[in-house]
């Protein structure tokens, strides 16, 4: 696979990721958490443009403007994700539940030998189901922004790595090929429908109030090779750090290869506003499970 042309950063140190970890290990909890709470304060203060962001989402989704503690809030809840993934990746076992709606739909395309496309958000724990996966003995490609600093990635993929492999979207020119390889190969593919930089396939869906534009490639490629598409959320617990995960998964959308291709996209678009419509109600119930940092969804024209 060619090597991605360009790694960026994650905000924050190089060292700030080891340093978590190390902290965590290291340190009496209660001292720990209570440091934690002041890193979140201090990204709050250094991170204005991640800050505004964070801000102009929560007003969209709360309905009211945000107050100061919706955005700590925010950026506290992704701290504690952030730090269960690194967790995670130097061993720690995460306990998972399903929830019932279309679970046994969801375990009989898991369970089954069949090569699917999974797709998800930066909700919550989410970036955990494709290593998960992998749990269940599939092989799996994860498409991942690779960036300078991501540790997180680094350590999921060293303790899931005889299962799964990472397909860059740095490299937009040759993509599609190392993603029709991979599928081609009968390897599941991994990948996050909710931010539209790095998409060429954009299509716009009632969010929160408005025809937003959504990456739609998961479902070109679903008719293209022919491949199931199911969606999952992983919701933490109270405590995100200690708690199991909550799986929500999608109905599994099957391409019909008796149709013309613009009914199966027909299709597709339906399936996919109700899984943006489950999105939205799990945003209206907690914002802050959403981690947009990032410009909110752009308003279709």
């Amino acid at each position: 696979m060619t090597p991605p042309r360009r790694a960026t950063r994650n905000p924050g140190p190089r060292w700030g990721f080891a340093f978590l970890l190390w902290a965590e290990r290291t340190l009496p909890q209660w001292f720990f958490r209570r440091a934690l709470r002041l890193g979140n304060w201090a990204a709050i203060a250094l991170l204005p443009e991640q800050r505004r962001h964070s801000r102009d989402f929560l007003n969209v989704a709360l309905g009211r403007p945000a107050a100061w503690r919706d955005v700590a809030r925010h950026f506290q809840l992704f701290s504690e994700v952030l730090l269960m993934m690194l967790q995670a990746g130097r061993g720690r076992t995460v306990t998972c539940t399903l929830d019932p709606s279309h679970a046994a739909e969801f375990e009989e395309l898991v369970r089954s030998p069949e090569p699917a496309l999974f797709g998800t958000f930066h909700v919550g724990a989410s970036d955990l189901l494709g290593y998960r996966l992998a749990d269940w003995g599939r092989k799996v490609s994860i498409l991942r922004l690779q960036v300078g600093n991501s540790s997180d990635t680094q350590l999921l993929g060293e303790r899931y790595g005889e299962n799964i492999s990472f397909l860059w979207v740095n490299n937009p020119a040759t993509l599609l090929f190392d993603l029709k390889d991979a599928i081609e190969s009968g390897i599941s593919v991994a990948l996050k429908c909710d931010r539209v930089e790095f998409s060429s396939r954009n299509e716009a869906f009632e969010f929160l109030g408005a025809r937003r534009s959504f990456p739609f490639t998961i479902y070109h490629l679903a008719v293209l090779f022919g491949r199931p598409v199911v969606f999952c959320i992983a919701l933490p617990g109270p405590d995100a750090t200690r708690d199991p995960l909550r799986i929500h998964a999608s109905p599994v959308f099957h391409p019909d290869p008796n149709v013309a291709r613009a009914v199966n996209l027909a299709a597709a678009r339906r399936h996919f506003q109700e899984v943006l419509s489950h999105l939205e109600a799990v945003i209206r119930r907690d914002p802050c499970l959403w981690f947009n940092f990032l410009p909110l969804n752009p308003v279709a024209a």
